[in-house]
């Protein structure tokens, strides 16, 4: 909050005045392009992958539940971890399928 309060002092001055907005401006416009938009665009292909999915992937949780996928629904996934064994997982929770982990990894 101190650092704010500093930025925000009117200076006495026109000028000094322009130069404390500019610097402003200036800050977010970095916080936007060094931070806010790349986790965007992140969201984005990670959103993009989960929607890829289909039927028979093989796909691991964001708990680290590796297994294969055996039925999708609107907003949940049925996941088969062993023979017989399903869980039913939220879509939001699927992190990545198992093949671009191995990937990755490498």
């Amino acid at each position: 909050m101190n650092l704010l309060s500093i930025l925000l002092q009117a200076p006495a001055t026109g000028g000094s005045q322009w130069s404390g907005i500019l610097m402003m401006v200036v800050i977010i416009a970095i916080f936007y392009f060094f931070m806010i938009r790349p986790q965007q665009k992140r969201q984005k292909e990670i959103q993009k992958a989960r929607e890829a999915l289909k039927t028979g992937d093989k796909v691991i949780t964001a708990g680290g539940i590796y297994g294969r996928i055996k039925e999708i629904g609107d907003t949940y996934m049925s996941i088969e971890i062993a023979d017989r064994v399903y869980i039913r997982v939220d879509k939001a929770s699927i992190f990545a399928s198992a093949e671009d982990a191995a990937q990755q990894q490498k």
